[in-house]
């Protein structure tokens, strides 16, 4: 039970880092947040939680390609956000990047690469 607090507080410890990080300075906290930080760490929770080999692998293996479809989001977020605000934009880029997750899990289906 201990560890399991220790595990959410320093995952819990590291988002909110990173957003006090990005109030004090746009570049720095968008730096911060765009490392693989939350992945390390799952990566290390995997490793120390002693999971097999095979499945820590194939976490990063499809983190890669879970990362994809959201990066168009990135860069729709800023115009949409001035366009029709927060939370409409937000909406809209939560549908966008499902669609391009679909699209591009069909795609990848056509190479052998299952996603689902």
């Amino acid at each position: 039970m201990l560890w399991l607090i220790a595990k959410y507080s320093i995952t819990a410890l590291l988002v909110v880092l990173i957003s006090e990080l990005a109030k004090r300075s746009d570049k720095l906290g968008g730096l911060v947040a765009a490392l693989p930080t939350v992945t390390v760490l799952t990566l290390i929770w995997l490793y120390v939680e002693k999971q097999e080999p095979e499945r820590i692998a194939n976490h990063a293996w499809y983190t890669f390609w879970y990362v994809l479809p959201t990066l168009p989001m990135f860069l729709l977020f800023p115009r949409l956000y001035q366009k029709f605000g927060f939370w409409s934009a937000l909406l809209l880029c939560c549908l966008i990047t499902m669609l391009l997750f679909i699209v591009l899990s069909w795609t990848l289906s056509k190479f052998k690469i299952q996603l689902w």
